[in-house]
């Protein structure tokens, strides 16, 4: 009946606007949770407009059946038609006994943790790069800028930082090469890429709402013939006028788009082959835009695929200004993680997909803490802790290299973090009472050797270099001459030998 529907779709949408009501009274602590909250939100009230556009129709009641049955159960006994869907409904439940009753209470309710419920919505949304929203993967489309003919050659850091320039992106391609499938096709990617990445970390803003005002605004600036690098060429400056050069004496070369450092070396250039072609295209375009305003077919289908390609960059250009936070952020993690090794970059990567789960679980623990007046440390890289208890940065971790752990056996398998600390070991307690402990005397022969067999290999060879070396006293025998001097026999008999006593 319709006005059970009627009854129920009211139903739905008070627990629907209660479903929105938990979910926004509470704010979470962690990106992915907040974002799957808003996400959430978002497919609620979806489903609110939904909802509420099938109960318009059935006020409006265009067929006339609401009329009618309201009218039926007005103008008879109403016992009479309740008992007739009462036995209708328990025909239902005789036809289908197995048939499994959704409780509408827990159908908008939000997930609590430690419950057996779907993953969030956004775990398959975002790749590891992205880090759910918060930094751009514009690898793919860095692949496909380097296959682009005739651009410059960027890295993946500096291509983040002029993605959106295509003077500077596109500085080896002129007006024409830009019009190619391949360059078409890529500013279209780098488009859809950031459209997505947009819709999916604001799923709450009214995202077409704000394209069709950036649609807007192009068409009036095309109209007016505004757009930076698309301007009809019927008005360009004539060759070899100056413009802002490099030098005062240099000459610009529209056909060539480069200037010359002065006058004789411009002239020289004319007859080359490059110009010339060049000079030919730029009086093709010039001739094409200036037939544009007789509205010939050629010229306007000329200029339709420079306003599609012109309405893409425009584009690219207004997301990445709108996302600005996202697309610094993304330059310094970049930067970032090219100082740290695979190893760092995977247990980052861990730390951060685990942060939710491991915050839920101890979320108990975070109220007794905080209710104590104890602040939780956020340490996920697991450094150490400075004198004040908290974590020391990152680049400091890094420049004493405390990721790498030297063991040392003769301190008992001890684990010492970092180069410094490794070295500066060999002259503390601990260390010397080892190489004691295994009879060695002379510690400062034994640095660098942290090995047990090493150091006492090295310490059996000093002992018998030393026994080789040392001299008996009692072994040598004194000879004494007629002026009663004292010499060992070996010499008194060579000196007697040459008559010198």
């Amino acid at each position: 009946m319709l006005v059970e529907d009627q009854r129920y779709i009211h139903e739905d949408l008070e627990r629907l606007e209660q479903g929105i009501a938990d979910r926004v009274s509470e704010e979470p602590k962690h990106i992915r949770a907040r974002l799957n909250r808003d996400h959430e939100v978002s497919q609620l009230l979806d489903q609110i407009q939904k909802q509420s556009a099938e109960i318009l129709s059935i006020y409006e009641d265009a067929s006339g059946v609401r009329s009618k049955e309201i009218l039926q159960i007005g103008s008879g006994d109403p016992f009479e038609e309740f008992y007739r869907q009462v036995n209708e409904v328990k025909e239902h439940h005789s036809r289908y006994a197995n048939e499994q009753a959704e409780n509408s209470e827990i159908r908008y309710r939000p997930r609590k943790a430690g419950e057996d419920q779907v993953p969030y919505i956004v775990e398959s949304m975002f790749s590891g790069e992205e880090a759910y929203g918060r930094y751009f993967d514009l690898h793919a489309c860095h692949e496909s800028y380097l296959n682009l003919p005739n651009v410059k050659r960027l890295a993946y850091l500096q291509y983040l930082e002029v993605f959106d320039n295509f003077a500077a992106v596109a500085g080896g391609l002129k007006r024409s090469d830009k019009l190619t499938d391949q360059y078409f096709k890529y500013v279209g990617e780098l488009m859809e890429y950031l459209e997505s990445f947009m819709r999916r970390t604001r799923p709450l803003e009214n995202i077409e709402k704000v394209f069709a005002s950036w649609d807007k605004e192009f068409e009036d600036s095309w109209q007016k013939d505004e757009i930076q690098g698309w301007q009809l060429e019927t008005a360009a400056i004539p060759s070899g006028t100056n413009r802002t050069l490099s030098t005062p004496d240099a000459v610009w070369c529209d056909a060539c788009e480069k200037d010359f450092k002065n006058e004789n070396v411009y002239k020289g250039h004319l007859n080359g082959r490059k110009h010339v072609k060049a000079a030919e295209e730029l009086k093709k375009r010039r001739e094409a835009s200036a037939a544009s305003a007789d509205g010939t077919p050629e010229s306007s289908a000329h200029r339709l695929k420079e306003r599609a390609v012109a309405e893409r960059e425009y584009r690219v250009k207004r997301l990445s200004g709108a996302m600005s936070t996202e697309r610094d952020d993304t330059r310094v993690n970049v930067e970032r993680r090219q100082g740290m090794t695979e190893r760092e970059r995977a247990q980052e990567l861990d730390n951060i997909f685990n942060e939710v789960g491991i915050a839920e679980e101890n979320g108990e623990a975070e109220e007794e803490e905080e209710e104590n007046g104890e602040e939780r440390i956020y340490n996920p890289l697991k450094l150490p802790l400075a004198w004040d208890g908290k974590p020391i940065p990152f680049w400091l971790y890094r420049l004493h290299g405390l990721g790498v752990e030297f063991p040392c056996e003769i301190c008992g398998n001890y684990v010492y973090r970092g180069r410094r600390a490794f070295d500066k070991h060999f002259n503390e307690s601990r260390h010397i009472y080892g190489l004691k402990c295994l009879g060695i005397s002379n510690t400062h022969l034994f640095r660098d050797i942290t090995d047990i067999a090493e150091a006492l290999r090295l310490w059996d060879k000093i002992q018998r270099d030393q026994k080789k070396t040392k001299v008996d006293d009692g072994s040598v025998v004194q000879m004494e001459d007629a002026e009663g001097n004292v010499m060992p026999e070996k010499v008194y008999y060579d000196l007697q030998k040459q008559g010198l006593l």
